[in-house]
Order: C-alpha cells, then sequence, then structure tokens
C-alpha cells in the first residue's frame, strides 16, 4: 500500500477525510466519491468524476462536499 493510501485511510478513519455525495437521477443512485487529504484536491478531481457519469447518461446530478468518516457502500 502507498504511503499517501495508508495516510487517506488514517484520516478517513479519525473522520477527517473530505468526501463528496453526488446524487443522481435516471438513474436514481447515490454516490460518494473520496476519501481526499484536502478539500481542494477533492473539487481538482469532483470536475472529471462528473463529466463522466453525465456522460454515461446520469441526469440531473448535484454534489454536497463533506468532511466525515465513510464506509462501504459507496454506491448506494
Amino acid at each position: 500500500m502507498s504511503p499517501i493510501r495508508a495516510i487517506r485511510r488514517f484520516v478517513n478513519k479519525l473522520g477527517l477525510a473530505w468526501w463528496a455525495k453526488v446524487e443522481t437521477s435516471e438513474p436514481d443512485v447515490i454516490y460518494w466519491f473520496g476519501p481526499f487529504l484536502t478539500r481542494r484536491r477533492l473539487k481538482n478531481n469532483l470536475n472529471p468524476f462528473i463529466k463522466d457519469l453525465s456522460d454515461e447518461g446520469a441526469r440531473s446530478v448535484h454534489h454536497s462536499i463533506v468532511r466525515e468518516k465513510r464506509r462501504e457502500p459507496l454506491t448506494i
């Protein structure tokens, strides 16, 4: 496991990781995108993720950025 990955896991266990909750309709799905060590890094990576969802046909894509501990499942 890479050092950065280990740090992200540790930060997530502490509830300090940054996540994006991305909700779509058609299909009605909630995606959790993360964890990220910084809000800035999350924001830099979020737009390509949202674009991919839109390219795959997802409609009405909304997101919120949260700092919390997440576990599986990351797609609901």
